[in-house]
């Protein structure tokens, strides 16, 4: 495995290597590494033949006041779960690297970034987008693999994948979660062993919406303030937003006539952590003969 800095020696390594290879697996990642990202990383190894992970805190995808600065970094930890898991190469660029001076060049995702995280996070999803989309033209993968924790994110890159035209397939792989059914994420590092402890009412709260789907409840309304009253009944849990969608374009609903996503934020102190689950309404009964 190699650790590569540089468009230029990443491309070559790949190039070295294009005659021998079927299909490029791709997994890009803001590092600080975890069994989530090591679950991306190991699908990608058995589909492909190269796998590339992109190690990089992308600067344009952080608003004012958001922890860019105390992201959790360690890049020889990073190096050993990639290792491990099955990676052949990895790109870890300095930000001038992929975002050089003078950079104006922007991709924007519309309606689809502008409900959940898009409405309390401007701009994220644009520099999402223009990474991801950076990062494919340098690696030009065959296949790219998210997580499906990120879901709001997942769902935007395969639309720009789509509108653009682009030559690769965009994978969702299903969230890792911990014994008590957090998902695994970097930002679970900032949580004090408290913070943790509540943190439990998130995969909790989604947990009884799919019960709640699953025994009948159709009306969305309802199903959000149930939604807000369980968040609300942890002290040290504040939720941002709770949103029901069409799980392809990420349109909001009012009745669960479809299969459909609930994504939410939660607060814990000063930690922000997203989840989501698949809501599959009961089917009616069958019709008398």
């Amino acid at each position: 495995m190699e650790t590569l800095t540089t468009i230029v020696d990443l491309r070559e390594a790949i190039r070295a290597r294009r005659p021998y290879l079927k299909r490029i697996g791709f997994v890009p990642t803001m590092g600080y590494l975890h069994a989530g990202h090591e679950s991306l990383i190991r699908r990608a190894h058995a589909d492909c033949d190269l796998v590339v992970t992109s190690i990089f805190v992308n600067p344009t995808q952080f608003g004012p006041g958001e922890d860019f600065a105390r992201y959790p970094r360690d890049l020889t930890r990073d190096e050993e779960l990639c290792e491990r898991a099955g990676a052949d190469l990895i790109f870890h660029p300095e930000p001038a690297e992929i975002f050089p001076r003078g950079h104006q060049t922007w991709i924007e995702v519309e309606e689809m970034a502008n409900i959940a995280c898009g409405e309390f996070r401007p701009k994220h999803f644009r520099g999402v987008c223009t990474v991801c989309a950076k990062l494919f033209n340098i690696v030009r993968p065959d296949r790219a693999y998210f997580g499906e924790k990120d879901y709001q994110q997942l769902q935007i890159i395969k639309r720009m994948v789509r509108d653009l035209n682009m030559s690769l397939s965009i994978v969702g792989v299903p969230t890792v979660r911990e014994p008590d059914g957090l998902a695994m994420s970097s930002r679970n590092n900032y949580l004090t062993p408290t913070e943790r402890q509540a943190a439990r009412i998130v995969p909790r709260t989604l947990q009884m919406a799919q019960e709640l789907v699953e025994h009948g409840e159709l009306d969305v309304a309802s199903l959000l303030t149930a939604v807000e009253q369980a968040v609300a009944a942890q002290p040290l849990a504040r939720l941002q937003y709770a949103v029901v969608v069409d799980p392809e374009t990420l349109a909001p609903l009012r009745i669960l006539n479809q299969e459909a996503r609930l994504l939410i934020a939660v607060y814990l102190g000063s930690t922000r952590l997203i989840d989501n689950v698949p809501l599959q309404p009961k089917a009616p009964p069958p019709l008398a003969v």
